[in-house]
């Protein structure tokens, strides 16, 4: 079906903080495509990162770049294949996996496609012409990469399917035991996150870290984490970080679990600060034989402590968006949403924007941790 719709309104972003409201032309909608009506997108820090800093730690833009890849919508009008024989109809409510690969390279075959060297990721600065994100009225994407949403959710859930799905990656990596001990550094949207899929897929104890002491005691309050850690700041002077780490570690393992045994080494620590000295402190705080899983983006030559990761046999494993993992990240939201399972991942919502021009402040808003009134920020979403 050949939609008449022609344009797509957004923000697009020109420099640090300079956004404008334009208007694009769509083209024509391919077959295999669907035009989605972008009805909620939440924010998050690469796209805080773009907004501040025209770039997200190397990467640069090099072109006006409409932010926004974690989203969810109503399909608008399809492409005749999807028309003729597809799962999707015009009306449905979908999630967008903003991630599209090639699909024939040998990555792809071997379903880690979130490695394909041709990926194209929305709202992204690394491939040009750059694949624009949905901080904006309508989309075109691939049936293919697009999830029917139950009932049951709203499109603000559906948007928050892609961190979730981030998180489910990082778990499925950390190849989690029965009732666990986890670390989490960080407790932002993707900390609380892999918090919760750690509950939720295996019954783990987490203790949670961060700077900010009202997101720790979210994160104790909503369920998230069963103890909980403030971190000092301290200064970052290079001779002085693997002493911080240690001493970091070294607090943390002397928390306390509720029934007051010490938190002592957990068997993984989840790294989703991307601090160079939060992800030192994460290999001299994990047990011996444990596992370090990199969620988080941060310097991109940190300085390893080595021989503490050889001589205590430390698995160190990285983490890049996801694969096949939204089936999942679906099946969670909707128990999660019928009150089956907990803790409800939803409420890291605590600030939404509605209209276009509302982008601006809601860009604002999530380069904060508390807003005018000193509530706690942690989620953002735009709904249009």
């Amino acid at each position: 079906m050949e939609s008449t719709i022609s344009q797509s309104r957004g923000q697009y972003l020109h420099g640090p903080k300079d956004l404008r409201l334009e208007a694009r032309e769509l083209g024509v909608l391919s077959s295999d495509n669907v035009r989605i009506q972008i009805r909620s997108t939440t924010l998050c820090g690469s796209d805080v990162h773009y907004f501040k800093y025209s770039q997200n730690g190397s990467i640069k833009i090099k072109e006006p770049l409409c932010g926004g890849h974690e989203a969810a919508g109503v399909i608008a009008a399809a492409g005749q294949s999807i028309l003729e024989g597809g799962d999707l109809q015009i009306g449905d409510v979908v999630a967008i996996e903003s991630g599209v690969p090639c699909e024939d390279c040998d990555k792809c075959k071997n379903g880690r496609y979130n490695v394909c060297p041709k990926l194209r990721f929305r709202s992204s600065g690394a491939s040009f012409p750059h694949f624009q994100g949905t901080l904006q009225e309508f989309v075109d994407h691939p049936a293919r990469w697009c999830h029917k949403l139950p009932s049951v959710l709203s499109c603000d859930d559906g948007a928050l399917l892609e961190p979730l799905a981030v998180s489910i990656h990082a778990t499925r990596k950390a190849t989690l035991q029965h009732r666990s001990s986890c670390l989490v550094l960080g407790a932002g949207a993707v900390g609380l996150m892999c918090a919760a899929v750690t509950k939720i897929e295996h019954q783990c104890r987490v203790v949670i870290a961060d700077i900010d002491s009202g997101r720790v005691q979210f994160a104790l309050d909503e369920g998230f984490a069963d103890a909980g850690f403030i971190v000092t700041p301290r200064s970052s002077l290079s001779t002085e970080k693997f002493s911080q780490a240690k001493d970091m570690a070294s607090e943390i393992s002397r928390a306390k679990w509720p029934d007051e045994t010490l938190v002592d080494r957990p068997d993984v620590v989840f790294e989703c600060t991307g601090v160079e000295t939060c992800a030192q402190a994460s290999i001299y705080t994990v047990d011996g034989g444990g596992k370090v899983i990199l969620v988080g983006m941060g310097s991109p030559v940190p300085s390893w402590p080595i021989s503490e990761i050889t001589g205590r046999e430390i698995d160190v494993v990285s983490v890049w968006r996801y694969a096949n993992c939204y089936p999942r990240a679906i099946e969670i939201m909707e128990a999660v949403a019928r009150h089956e399972i907990g803790p409800d991942v939803r409420k890291i919502i605590t600030h939404r924007f509605c209209g276009l021009e509302s982008i601006p402040n809601a860009y604002d808003m999530a380069s904060k941790t508390r807003d005018e009134s000193s509530k706690l920020v942690i989620k953002a979403v735009v709904n249009l």
